[in-house]
C-alpha cells in the first residue's frame, strides 16, 4: 500500500462531464485543472487503508457474457463492436469519460469495484496507475494479436514490456492555416507565432488544453517541453502573455468540427485527427494547410488496459485481441481518423481510397522528431502560466 508520502499525483476533476458529440477529448491533460484554477492531488490510498480489491485472473477460460469498457467518447467503430459480439458472444457496454483525470479518479474512489474491465489511459498516466494498482496485468498469451502491431508503437517508456497497455491510437499535435489569409508558406512553430502576430493576429485559435500552448513554446525552441526549470518556465509565460495573447481569438481544441467548416479563425493550432475531421466536412478544403511543425512537436498515446478488480478478464484479453486483429485495425483507424498503432497500415488505407492519409501517417524523419509528454513537479505552475494566458487573452 502507498503512503500519503507517496500518493498518487494526477489532476482530476471536481464533476465527470458528459461526452455527447463526435471526436470529443481524448487529450485533455490538464483541461479540468485549468477550469478549477489549478491542481487537485489525489491519494490512491492512506495508511488507513484502502487497497484495490484484486480481481479474477485471466487464464484462457470461457468468456463471460459481457464485458465493459470505459474509454474516450465515439472512439470505437460500432462494426467492430457488434462483430466482437456477433463472432465470440459477450455483449459490449461502453461508457465514456472526458479526461484521463476523471477516469483515474473513478477508478480511486471504486478501488477495484468500479465494474469496469477494459480502460484507456494516455500513455503519461500509465507508470502512476501501475503503481497504485490501478491496472492489472495482461495474460499476454491470451493477446496472440499483438503480432499485428508495429514495433513503432509498442514497448514505450512508460510500458517497456507492454505488460499492462498496449496502443489503442495515437495522434500529434501541429497547425492549420487559411492559405487565402496567409499566402507565405508556414512551416515550424516560430512561422505560427509569427503569422499569429502579423496576417492571424485576432484570427488565430490555440488549443483548449495547457499542455500544447506551453509545449508549443518550447517546441518552437527545440528545448525540452518536461522541463522543470522555473526560470525557462517563467520566460514561456513572459513570451505567451506578452507577445501571443493579445493575437488570440479562441481557445478551441477542437477547430475541426465548427472552425474550419465555417473558416472563422486563419490559423489554429490542434490534433491531427480533429483537423482530419475538419477537411472531411469542410465545403473548400484546398483552403486550408495543415502543417507537422518543426523543429519538434508532441506525441502522444491512448492505449488499452485492464482494470484492476475488471469483473470480466477474460472477456476483457478476448475484445483488446479482437479489436488488434487486422480487420479491426483498419475498421477503428478509418472510423476515428487517428493511427492505431497496426503494422503496414499505410499501404491499405491507400488502396482503400481513404482521404488525408498525410494527417494520420507520418514519416520517419517526422516520427523521430516528436516528444511524449512526462508529468512532473512543475505541473502546478503550468496550470498557472495557462491561466494567465487566457487571462491576458481575455477568455
Amino acid at each position: 500500500m502507498n503512503t500519503p508520502d507517496n500518493a498518487i499525483r494526477i489532476l482530476a476533476p471536481q464533476a465527470a462531464v458528459p461526452v455527447i458529440q463526435r471526436e470529443l477529448s481524448r487529450r485533455r491533460f490538464l483541461g479540468f485543472a485549468a477550469a478549477l484554477g489549478g491542481t487537485a492531488f489525489l491519494a490512491a490510498c492512506t495508511s488507513g487503508g484502502g487497497q484495490t480489491k484484486p480481481g479474477a485472473v485471466a487464464t484462457g477460460g470461457p468468456l463471460e457474457k459481457s464485458v465493459s469498457v470505459y474509454t474516450w467518447g465515439d472512439y470505437d467503430a460500432p462494426t467492430v463492436v457488434s462483430d466482437f459480439t456477433a463472432e465470440l458472444g459477450p455483449k459490449v457496454s461502453l461508457d465514456s469519460y472526458s479526461s484521463n483525470e476523471e477516469l483515474i479518479a473513478k477508478l480511486i474512489a471504486a478501488k477495484g469495484t468500479s465494474g469496469y474491465d477494459i480502460v484507456v489511459p494516455t500513455g503519461v498516466f500509465i507508470p502512476q496507475m501501475i503503481e497504485n494498482g490501478l491496472l492489472q496485468k495482461f495474460n499476454k498469451e491470451l493477446l496472440p494479436n499483438l503480432a499485428n502491431m508495429d514495433p513503432a508503437f509498442i514497448g514505450r517508456a512508460w510500458d517497456p514490456e507492454n505488460d499492462y497497455s498496449v496502443c489503442k491510437a495515437w495522434g500529434t499535435t501541429g497547425f492549420v492555416y487559411d492559405k487565402t489569409v496567409i499566402t507565405r508558406e508556414l512551416k515550424t512553430w516560430d512561422d505560427f507565432f509569427d503569422a499569429a502576430q502579423n496576417e492571424a493576429s485576432g484570427k488565430t485559435s490555440l488549443s483548449d488544453d495547457p499542455a500544447a500552448i506551453i509545449g508549443s513554446y518550447f517546441w518552437a525552441r527545440n528545448e525540452d517541453w518536461n522541463t522543470t526549470d522555473t526560470t525557462a518556465l517563467e520566460e514561456c509565460r513572459t513570451f505567451l502573455v506578452e507577445k501571443i495573447a493579445p493575437h488570440i481569438a479562441a481557445f478551441d481544441s477542437y477547430p475541426g468540427t465548427n472552425a474550419i467548416p465555417q473558416g472563422t479563425h486563419a490559423l489554429m493550432q490542434g490534433w491531427n485527427g480533429d483537423f482530419r475531421l475538419g477537411f472531411n466536412e469542410s465545403s473548400e478544403p484546398d483552403r486550408w494547410q495543415w502543417v507537422l511543425p518543426g523543429p519538434i512537436t508532441e506525441l502522444w498515446m491512448d492505449n488499452w488496459a485492464i482494470a484492476a478488480g475488471a469483473p470480466n478478464p477474460e472477456a476483457a484479453h478476448a475484445f483488446i485481441n479482437f479489436s488488434m486483429s487486422p480487420e479491426a485495425l483498419f475498421e477503428n483507424l478509418d472510423y476515428i481518423g487517428y493511427h492505431v498503432g497496426g503494422k503496414d497500415m499505410q499501404a491499405e488505407a491507400e488502396a482503400a481510397g481513404l482521404p488525408y492519409l498525410d494527417l494520420i501517417f507520418f514519416s520517419d524523419d517526422q516520427l523521430a522528431a516528436m516528444r511524449e509528454q512526462e508529468l512532473n513537479e512543475s505541473q502546478t505552475l503550468r496550470v498557472d502560466i495557462w491561466n494567465a494566458v487566457k487571462a491576458a487573452a481575455g477568455a
